[in-house]
């Protein structure tokens, strides 16, 4: 049975999934979400997430009609992970209510969102057919009440800064740092790679807001027995958490480090992109959605829109402070290292030999990547031989080029003879001297929220890349 078989039959089975509560706790340590869930005649699911409260100064109340309204909404997001396994056609939302354009919002962002997990499963439906989504009467909860939205505490010029661990969390930490003004980050599950960060940057621990997510062990369960699985838009689950975390501290910012590069899809002609919630269509729509519902004193921005992948790279190489504690891999994160086998790696190995010495790159990864007949079909992906990117978060066909085109040039001259096998493949396809010819370092996307005052450090750092 194909996967496209089995989200009919289960749509069939299954037809009601339901978010049925949450609930909001604190102690002298943490504050406590956990989600209710079900799918009727198949599971309920209760994942958790956990704000650790350690030397944080609290402004917000945790559970006031706004500290409620963010967390029931972020609970629209951590649902598509449950929805998912079946495709319910019908969501029934029993713990809020929803006005029209909250539908189209949250609909929007499923389809969307899911759009890997429907092509790589082979999965064809319309978004008419996709999903219904119907909630509660007006008497349960809906959305922050009217007049609390000018009571939120909020410390002047301060920011919240969501980190990964990769070279562009580590940019926004320096942008940010140069700009001024009380300075937190925030972290989904921390690993090594995002402390080392924050401590790189001259900032200590206490500056961390820590945030513990946990999947309902169900869903695993299911998804051992055959039911669907795939990409959610995790990064959506990022911006509310981190919302919620800006709310509590009193954060007027919410600095992003998405570039422009993550508004391209994975395949041309359809529209399937990987980082859809990392792109500047999701930027606007939920900054809509937070002034609407919540306030309009936090503002969530990319201070990288503007930058390509290859930009922020030249920017990061003159850092070398991060070298050696970043990491960008998803397969290697939690064990702190680069895999050096999958499309992430190549790439940010890629981007990065444009910059600095084959030697230098090959002790950061620990290996050269451009060595290895394993990354062929990656690196087709990744210079566009082979149409469809890889579904990772990287950059375009041409910044990859550029990038290569670069070491090329600076590195190995003209003598193929020395080129490792990567690199053969690429001078045999594309011709380095008229990928060259475009400067992109001069490139500037107008398509951004960045606040006014933030603008100095922005120009700064374009000063710097388009030299």
């Amino acid at each position: 049975m194909t996967n496209n078989e089995k989200y009919n039959e289960f749509r069939e089975k299954y037809p009601i999934f339901r978010y049925k509560s949450f609930e909001l706790a604190e102690d002298g340590s943490f504050i406590f979400i956990k989600y209710h869930f079900e799918t009727d005649g198949l599971s309920e699911f209760f994942p958790t997430i956990k704000i650790s409260k350690k030397n944080l100064k609290i402004l917000n109340k945790f559970d006031s009609d706004t500290g409620r309204a963010i967390v029931f909404s972020l609970g629209m997001v951590e649902a598509v992970s449950y929805l998912k396994i079946t495709g319910s056609p019908l969501m029934k939302v029993e713990c809020g209510k929803l006005g029209d354009d909250d539908v189209n919002f949250w609909k929007k962002l499923y389809y969307k969102g899911l759009g890997e997990y429907f092509y790589r499963n082979g999965i064809d439906v319309s978004f008419s057919e996709f999903l219904t989504i119907e909630s509660g009467g007006e008497d349960l909860y809906y959305l922050s009440k009217e007049n609390e939205k000018n009571k939120i505490n909020i410390t002047p010029d301060s920011s919240l800064v969501p980190v990964g661990g990769g070279k562009d969390s580590a940019v926004t930490a320096e942008l940010v740092k140069k700009h001024g003004g009380r300075c937190l980050f925030f972290t989904v599950n921390d690993q090594k790679a995002r402390t080392d960060t924050v401590l790189r940057a001259g900032y200590s621990e206490n500056d961390i807001v820590r945030t513990e997510r946990t999947l309902s062990p169900e869903m695993l369960e299911l998804n051992k027995r055959g039911f669907l699985n795939g990409h959610t838009p995790f990064s959506a689950i990022v911006a509310f958490l981190s919302y919620y975390a800006a709310y509590l501290t009193g954060s007027e910012n919410i600095v992003l480090s998405n570039e422009s590069s993550a508004n391209s899809g994975n395949l041309t002609g359809l529209e399937i992109n990987h980082q859809y919630s990392k792109s500047y269509e999701f930027e606007i729509d939920f900054r809509n959605y937070c002034i609407s519902h919540f306030t309009d004193k936090i503002s969530y921005f990319s201070i990288l829109r503007p930058f390509s992948e290859l930009q922020i790279a030249s920017y990061f190489a003159s850092f070398p402070k991060y070298h050696d504690v970043f990491r960008s891999c998803n397969r290697g994160s939690k064990k702190n290292v680069w895999c050096c086998g999958c499309a992430k790696c190549l790439f940010v190995f890629s981007m990065m030999s444009a910059f600095l010495s084959p030697e230098k790159v090959t002790d950061i990864f620990g290996e050269n990547l451009f060595e290895k007949a394993s990354l062929k079909d990656d690196f087709e992906g990744l210079t566009g031989i082979n149409p469809v990117k890889p579904f990772e978060c990287v950059g375009t066909s041409s910044e990859t080029k550029y990038a290569l085109a670069m070491a090329v040039k600076k590195y190995y001259g003209t003598d193929k003879d020395k080129l490792p096998y990567l690199m053969k493949i690429f001078v045999q396809n594309f011709n380095t001297d008229e990928i060259l010819k475009e400067n992109p370092f001069k490139n500037f996307n107008n398509k951004n929220n960045i606040p006014d005052k933030f603008l100095p450090e922005v120009k700064e750092m374009y000063d710097y890349v388009s030299r």
